[in-house]
Order: structure tokens, then sequence, then C-alpha cells
């Protein structure tokens, strides 16, 4: 949520760049993807991969606003799954259907190039960027996402939860991460109810003891809280993340402009 409690930790919906060499990967089309776009207007014309963990709201919303989408020459390859509810571009479509926008995703001139992603399956960029999926729990479904490049690897898993252990698929996926990008959508208390009255059991978002859970069972390096509640502001998300690292000490809340430098 924007505003002044949240000024510093920024208020757009999840959307994060990964670098490697030359490839441009996005994860999830959120808010921020709308500024995202526009910093690479000077670019233009580019190739570039956007990875969709899932395609709630908050995860697409940002695509029509998405201005490379919008300029010939370009191409964007979307990847996601594939499952009941539809693909991701039956999604982005959707979100573009009058009444709800004046632009169809049909008549935007960059090439859209979308494919529909399995479980575990690699996707391999530019010969040596590697992106490996894990299903996450979630309402609908979720993936995770692990990037490797030149001995080098970052997870993003949001919108999921371990249950009564930490998710072996997750484990798996991020083995020896250098950086984990994971939901830490609330507080142990607003996980389990004891804040706030509603427990949020199911609800397919997580808590930072479940985050260093994960990067203990996994020998991750550096822990990323992320997908903040809008609920919390710039205090109570410096607060989880003081807390996160009582527990694991390279813990680190995402905010609005953050850049890892892993090379």
């Amino acid at each position: 949520m924007p505003g002044p409690d949240t000024a510093e930790i920024g208020g757009n919906t999840s959307c994060v760049e990964v670098r490697c060499g030359t490839a441009r990967i996005i994860f999830d089309g959120g808010t921020g993807l709308r500024l995202l776009g526009n910093s690479w207007l000077r670019d233009m014309p580019l190739t570039a991969h956007l990875f969709f963990s899932h395609v709630h709201w908050d995860h697409i919303q940002g695509f029509p606003f998405f201005a490379p989408a919008f300029v010939p020459g370009n191409t964007i390859h979307m990847y996601g799954a594939a499952n009941v509810t539809g693909t991701v571009e039956t999604a982005l479509a959707g979100q573009m259907e009058t009444p709800n926008f004046p632009v169809h995703l049909t008549t935007l001139p960059a090439s859209l190039q979308f494919h529909d992603l399995r479980e575990g399956e690699t996707v391999t960029i530019d010969d040596d960027v590697r992106v490996t999926s894990a299903a996450g729990n979630h309402p609908g479904g979720v993936f995770a996402y692990r990037v490797d490049y030149k001995g080098r690897s970052v997870v993003y898993a949001t919108d999921t939860e371990h249950y009564s252990i930490p998710d072996p698929k997750l484990v798996a996926l991020a083995r020896d991460a250098d950086v984990l990008v994971f939901d830490t959508m609330y507080t142990p208390e607003e996980y389990s109810g004891e804040r706030g009255g509603i427990p949020k059991t199911g609800w397919g978002h997580s808590h930072f003891e479940a985050g260093v859970a994960l990067v203990k069972a996994a020998g991750i390096k550096k822990y990323v809280l992320f997908h903040h509640d809008p609920s919390q502001t710039d205090a109570m998300v410096r607060e989880k993340e003081r807390r996160a690292r009582e527990l694991f000490a390279d813990s680190l809340a995402a905010y609005e402009g953050l850049v890892i430098d892993m090379l």
C-alpha cells in the first residue's frame, strides 16, 4: 500500500528483476512492472523473460502498463503453469478485455511468446542461464523458481507456506542457493492468529520463522523477506526484519529499489 507509512519500503506489488549477463529475467508482473518497464525504454529493442509464480491479481496487474510490450521489435517470453483455471495467456488477456482495459492483449505491438511450464522443468536462456521450477503451497497453485548462472543462484519463492515441516520441494529447489527471496507476509503471531484473531493457515503465505527454517534446511546464504502484508508499516517491516536477524544474521527485508550484486 503506498503512502507515508510505507515510504521507505514501498507500495508496489510483486515484481523482481534478475540480470544474468545480457539476459533480462523478471519474476511476476505486479505493479512494480510499470516502473521497471519505464527504466528499460532507453534500451529498445530488447528481449525479456517474464516468469509468473501464479496469476492472482497482485501478480499480473502491472502487465497492462508494461511499456516494452507496446514497442514494436521487442520480444517478451512469458512463462507459468497451466492448470484448471487457465494459462498465463488467458489470465493476461482476461484482465485486458473490455470493460477492464482499453487495449487488448492481442493488439500489443511487441512479440509475445507464451510458454506453459511443467513442474520441475528447466528453461535455458542464452545458453548459460537456467531457470528451474517447483510447486509451492498456495490456493490455486504456485511455482517457485531458481536461477543458476556462473556458479551463483537465486531462488524466488513467494505466496507459499510450509505446514508442519519445511516444504521438501522448496528445500530441494533451494539447496545451497546464494539468495532466497521468500514469502514473509506475516509475523508468526499474525500467521497463528495470536495477533489479529484470524489464523492464516492455508492462506498460502508464510512468516520469518518458516523462512529461516527453509534457509537452514537448504543451506542458503542470504534470506530476503518478501511480500509484506499491506497492513504493515515501515516500522513493522523493520521489526520483522530485526526478529528474523536474531534467528539468521544475513536476513534482509525487501524494499523498493533493493539491489543485490552476486558477482
